[in-house]
């Protein structure tokens, strides 16, 4: 199984895509979670409030994936599709591309459809930062503030990342490591006693 994937590393720029008086905005950014695409898409409503659709293609996760697609009242296949396939080409995941249509009067039909779609999602990928990353692990942490010093220790030789902490008697901590680092952490934690640990579900 995969630790790696590819990935980019922010949102691009708009690439804009014109045919026959139509305009078709490829949009890419990451995506961590399928609530976050939602946010985006309202956001590019507000911006292109003369849009006519807002097609989509999004895959989350490496070695266990899910992706959606959505023609946003396009024919069936013409829009979500080629987005999607722009995806597999260019070998990623963890990301969504929106093409934002602003209908120009001419219809182009399915096969025009599709060229532009397609030509408007692989732009935004062409311009946009592509990097390969290391899947993490996800853990919860409980512990008692008199261990938080013991903790940190481990946590930072570990190379982990702290996502988010409850400072209190009982001080709990999330944290995000390396796979590679998972076995090594689990290990010190567990003989040294120093706290409970659970490993959360994570997008793989």
């Amino acid at each position: 199984m995969s630790q790696y994937f590819k990935t980019i590393s922010e949102p691009n720029e708009a690439y804009l895509f014109k045919e026959k008086k139509s305009k078709f905005y490829g949009h890419a950014f990451p995506l961590s979670s399928k609530e976050a695409l939602e946010e985006k898409i309202n956001t590019l409503k507000e911006r292109y409030s003369n849009a006519n659709h807002f097609c989509y293609a999004w895959q989350l996760g490496v070695n266990h994936p899910s992706f959606k697609l959505n023609d946003d009242g396009e024919p069936n296949n013409t829009a979500g599709a080629p987005i999607y396939g722009q995806i597999q080409s260019f070998e990623l995941t963890n990301i969504a591309i929106v093409v934002v249509r602003v209908f120009g009067g001419v219809k182009l039909g399915p096969g025009g459809l599709i060229t532009a779609y397609k030509a408007a999602a692989k732009g935004a990928l062409e311009q946009a930062k592509i990097i390969t990353t290391e899947i993490k692990d996800l853990y919860l942490l409980e512990f008692p503030y008199s261990k938080m010093h013991g903790v940190l220790r481990i946590v930072q030789a570990e190379k982990g990342t702290i996502l988010d902490q409850v400072i209190e008697n009982i001080c709990k901590m999330k944290i995000s490591l390396s796979q590679s680092r998972s076995k090594s952490f689990e290990e010190k934690a567990t003989e040294s006693r120093i706290c409970h640990f659970e490993k959360l579900a994570n997008i793989d």
